[in-house]
C-alpha cells in the first residue's frame, strides 16, 4: 500500500450533519427575505443603521450560501472558506463606517416608526436563527463565523430599536449614526476572531499515515 493522506482523503472529511444542513437553509432563506424587507424600509425611513443591517442580511446570507456549499468538505478547505467569510465581514464593517459617516454629513433625521417596528421584526428573525445554531457556535472556525453572524445580527437589531427610541426622543438623528457606527465596529471585532481562527485552523500540520508496502 502506497502512502496516505496529505488532506484530501475522505477520512479528512468531517461527517454530514443533516440537521445543521436544514438550519442553515432555513438560516438562508430568513436572512434572503429580510434583507429585502430592510433595505426597502431603510431608503424609505432615510435610516442608516435599518441600511447597515440590510447589507449584514445579505452578507449573512451569501455566507450560510457558501457554508452550505463546503458541508462536508475537508477541514483546510472549510477554514479557508471561513477566512474569505471573514473578510467580508470585515468589509461590511467598513462599509457601515462609511455609511455612518455620510448621514453624519448629511443631517438626515430618520423615521423613528419605520425603524422600531422593522427593528423588532428583524429581532424576531435573528433570534429563531439564533435558537437554531445555538448548539453549533463552538464548532469549527467556519461553524463559528455562522453562530457570530446572527449573534450580531440580534445585537444590532436591538440597538437599532433603541436608536429608534433615540431619535423619537431627541428629534435628531444622531442615535441612528452611532448604532450604525458601533455595528460596523461589531463586523469588524467578529471578522478578527474568525481570521485568527482560521489561520490556526489552516497553520496546522495535516497528520500523515504511512503505511509500508508488503515485501
Amino acid at each position: 500500500m502506497s502512502a496516505c493522506c496529505s488532506g484530501g482523503c475522505s477520512s479528512d472529511k468531517p461527517p454530514v450533519d443533516p440537521t445543521y444542513r436544514r438550519i442553515l437553509w432555513v438560516a438562508l432563506a430568513v436572512n434572503a427575505g429580510m434583507f429585502g424587507v430592510e433595505l426597502f424600509s431603510g431608503w424609505a425611513a432615510g435610516s442608516v443603521s435599518l441600511l447597515a443591517d440590510a447589507v449584514d442580511f445579505f452578507g449573512d446570507a451569501a455566507n450560510y450560501a457558501v457554508s452550505l456549499f463546503v458541508f462536508g468538505m475537508a477541514p483546510i478547505w472549510r477554514s479557508r472558506t471561513a477566512l474569505i467569510k471573514s473578510l467580508t465581514m470585515g468589509g461590511y464593517g467598513l462599509f457601515v463606517l462609511g455609511a455612518a459617516l455620510w448621514s453624519a454629513a448629511t443631517g438626515t433625521v430618520p423615521a423613528h416608526v419605520t425603524m422600531g417596528t422593522i427593528g423588532f421584526v428583524a429581532l424576531l428573525a435573528n433570534l429563531l436563527v439564533a435558537v437554531l445554531l445555538f448548539s453549533y457556535r463552538n464548532g469549527d472556525s467556519n461553524m463559528r463565523s455562522v453562530w457570530l453572524c446572527t449573534r450580531n445580527d440580534a445585537v444590532g437589531n436591538v440597538a437599532v430599536m433603541l436608536a429608534a427610541l433615540g431619535v423619537f426622543g431627541t428629534g435628531a438623528g444622531w442615535p441612528d449614526i452611532v448604532v450604525a457606527a458601533i455595528m460596523g465596529v461589531l463586523g469588524l471585532s467578529a471578522a478578527r476572531t474568525v481570521i485568527t481562527q482560521a489561520r490556526a485552523e489552516m497553520a496546522r500540520k495535516p497528520i500523515i499515515q504511512v503505511v509500508a508496502r508488503p515485501r
